[in-house]
């Protein structure tokens, strides 16, 4: 019987420029993005699992926070990004986004953002994503991998 309650089996802290996401070192734990200068991180390929993976960030972006998939694989879902001096704005994925970018600025990356993406389908991601910005914030969704 499923659990009422998230699995949560530690955190693995990321501080290496790159980092492939696999079911053995990742599900059930926070990812924790330790490096300003930017990580990319490549998720595997989604299948309808029902598998999380949790990002997290714990300093803010200098360089871009990059989640991204593999294949023929998109991404569904929103990013809440607020902005103490212009409010918050909520944007959404297109059909064909693969790839959320927080650069440190206006799509987000700042301290404490989070990113939560569930394999809900073959070929489809289910993704969320929470962070302060700065300036006007700008949607962290794009088409970079097919």
């Amino acid at each position: 019987m499923p659990s009422n309650y998230f699995e949560n089996y530690g955190i693995v802290t990321v501080a290496a420029a790159t980092v492939t996401i696999t079911d053995e070192a990742h599900v059930g734990q926070r990812i924790i993005f330790n490096r300003a200068a930017g990580v990319t991180a490549t998720l595997p390929e989604a299948t309808g699992s029902g598998n999380r993976y949790e990002f997290i960030g714990a300093v803010d972006a200098s360089g871009s926070q990059i989640i991204k998939v593999v294949g023929n694989d998109t991404m569904a879902g929103v990013a809440y990004l607020g902005n103490d001096s212009a409010g918050a704005s909520c944007f959404y994925t297109a059909a064909t986004s693969d790839t959320i970018t927080l650069d440190g600025s206006t799509t987000g990356g700042l301290k404490g953002w989070r990113v939560v993406c569930d394999d809900i389908a073959a070929d489809t991601w289910a993704v969320m994503v929470m962070s302060e910005a700065s300036g006007t914030e700008a949607t962290p969704f794009s088409a970079t991998v097919s």
